[in-house]
């Protein structure tokens, strides 16, 4: 339990190292509005701010991870299986969250290690501590982006060709990386899809050869394709191939 929430803590550290940089640069110049006489700065606004933003890290979470293309996966295996509430949501996005947990395990731990725990002991300053937690999640998320990805939200920022990868701002990474993760998760997700779906012929052909038209195919081949899921060891077929996808 100690584990989990020091992991937890320096994942918060993380996000807030991106988000305020932007809570900097929104919120540099000074502020002043007047209410019935009262003149409130700009700290309140800052506060405001930035506590809008910590309320959009859950989607900050997933969409800098794995674990979009994680929870995609996984609802592909339910769809091809032809389960509609088995496993239930709640399994599949505690699954997903965990194999997320693992796979970014190593990411921060070098952020505690070169950012975080510097940082605690005073060693460095805030800034550099979010400079150094910053580029551990970067290289993630370079590694798993497509250069197809990349080279399009620059063309559409109008921006120069930069000469290396650190070049590349962040707002640039972030969404070229989400793009790249949909990507993958579909192609994955079609590959899960061609074995169920031959099932699903093979048995709709021969309950029209055998004229039982009236009868539902699905309603034949879910037990088949259960009995393949589960003699192949589905799902550890499938969560292997999820976390050695990434690179």
């Amino acid at each position: 339990m100690k584990k989990l929430k020091r992991v937890l803590f320096i994942a918060s550290f993380l996000f807030l190292t991106i988000l305020t940089p932007v809570c900097a640069a929104d919120t540099n110049s000074d502020i002043s509005i007047n209410i019935n006489g009262l003149d409130n700065s700009s700290n309140s606004l800052k506060i405001l701010f930035l506590l809008t933003l910590l309320a959009l890290v859950p989607s900050i979470l997933i969409m800098m991870t794995g674990f979009t293309r994680i929870v995609i996966v996984l609802s592909f295996i339910r769809n091809a299986l032809g389960l509609q509430q088995t496993p239930p949501n709640q399994v599949l996005i505690g699954l997903a969250l965990f194999l997320t947990l693992f796979l970014m395990s190593p990411i921060l731990k070098q952020v505690n290690d070169e950012a975080y725990a510097p940082y605690s002991k005073g060693e460095i300053t805030q800034e550099q501590a979010f400079e150094k937690a910053l580029v551990p999640i970067r290289t993630f998320m370079l590694k798993n982006t497509n250069k197809s990805d990349l080279n399009l939200f620059l063309g559409i920022a109008k921006m120069e060709r930069p000469k290396s990868y650190e070049e590349i701002p962040t707002e640039i990474v972030i969404p070229a990386f989400i793009t790249s993760e949909l990507k993958r998760a579909f192609i994955m997700g079609f590959l899960i899809f061609l074995p169920f779906l031959i099932i699903d012929m093979v048995v709709a052909s021969v309950l029209m050869s055998m004229g039982m038209v009236m009868l539902p195919p699905v309603m034949i081949s879910l037990p088949f394709k259960l009995i393949l899921f589960v003699l192949v060891d589905g799902w550890g077929l499938i969560i292997k191939s999820l976390l050695t996808s990434f690179n």
